[in-house]
């Protein structure tokens, strides 16, 4: 199966940050964004609501012949992916695993400080440690920093205002990674703040970057000379979400 038209799902804004790389591959003839606006955000979600949401959501896509279902949101991939999986006619792929092996093949050393960001709920779950203790890394930290998800929402990608929320965060962690995950989609638009925190420049893995990896790698795609065609759909405001999508492919 080569898939040309596929479904882009996240819990907001925040999986435009993984659309962008979907496009830039020029893989993809068509794609769908759907963000749940209107129940942003799914951090702060018990693990059956995010469940439930996401199966919501596998309804709204049956309107459209897909290929295949990126879901870009780390907390529904952590809570709500093997429900879909379950249900779905076709192939349903997260972002944690492929953020994982992204780290994989470019950390060899399995003795690095790894720093996993994300929202409480994907944090909690621990999947990306579990799923890293698995590749033989122990030594890694999930800090919850569900305040970046706002701040980037609110078009806020530098400045006071976030220098004192990392401030805030990153103290709790005394040690200094050699690597970052950045376990939300809305985390690569604060990437370089973020790194410019780290004065070393910590490898920071993205998102984006690591599902268009995974895909390339385990199926056949086409390549299109134009970029896919891109229709955004939200359960509120899709307007507002279109505003977003223009200034944050943009950046």
């Amino acid at each position: 199966m080569i898939p040309q038209r596929i479904g882009v799902f996240d819990s907001g804004a925040g999986g435009i940050s993984v659309l962008k790389s979907l496009i830039h591959s020029h893989n993809f003839s068509e794609i769908i964004y759907y963000g749940d606006t209107a129940r942003v955000p799914y951090g702060v979600r018990s693990a059956e609501t995010i469940a439930q949401y996401s199966l919501e959501a596998l309804e709204f896509f049956k309107t459209f012949d897909l290929d295949l279902l990126v879901i870009a949101c780390n907390t529904v991939s952590a809570y709500g992916l093997k429900a879909m999986q379950a249900v779905a006619p076709y192939p349903i792929v997260g972002v944690i695993e492929p953020g994982v092996l992204a780290l994989k093949n470019k950390i060899p050393n399995k003795a690095s400080k790894i720093l996993i960001l994300g929202t409480k709920a994907t944090i909690q779950s621990k999947l990306y440690s579990e799923l890293l203790a698995f590749e033989g890394y122990h030594n890694t930290f999930g800090l919850a920093t569900s305040l970046f998800v706002p701040i980037v929402e609110e078009g806020i990608f530098e400045g006071e205002i976030l220098k004192s929320t990392m401030k805030h965060y990153f103290t709790l962690y005394s040690q200094t990674p050699e690597a970052i995950i950045l376990g939300c989609t809305h985390f690569p638009l604060i990437a370089d703040s973020i790194s410019h925190y780290y004065h070393h420049n910590p490898l920071l893995i993205h998102s984006g970057e690591a599902i268009m990896e995974y895909l390339q790698n385990s199926y056949i795609l086409k390549s299109f000379e134009n970029p896919p065609k891109v229709t955004f759909y939200a359960s509120d405001s899709v307007e507002k979400l279109e505003k977003i999508a223009k200034i944050w492919l943009a950046k």
